[in-house]
């Protein structure tokens, strides 16, 4: 298991574009995924679980990936996050 936290960074916050962007990725790897936030857990890879989220910019996120291929999906994951899902 591979966690690690991140901060929402562009500033509409996690809404219907980054969310698909996020789900699309996170299906490309065979790891499951999942995210924490204020004592919710979501499937990374549901893009109705990532909307219910209402992640507004500055929020935390912990994110959890568990599998075969859990750093190679961490990596591909956080880049989003960290490009603020190309949304400067």
């Amino acid at each position: 298991m591979f966690e690690v936290e991140v901060i929402i960074k562009n500033k509409a916050g996690l809404h219907t574009r980054p969310a698909a962007q996020l789900v699309k990725t996170a299906a490309k790897f065979k790891s499951d995924f999942y995210i924490y936030k204020d004592g919710y857990e979501i499937n990374g890879k549901s893009i109705i679980g990532v909307m219910t989220l209402a992640a507004e910019q500055g929020a935390k996120l912990n994110l959890r990936f568990d599998g075969v291929d859990q750093k190679d999906a961490a990596k591909a994951v956080c880049e989003l996050f960290d490009r603020g899902f190309d949304e400067a």
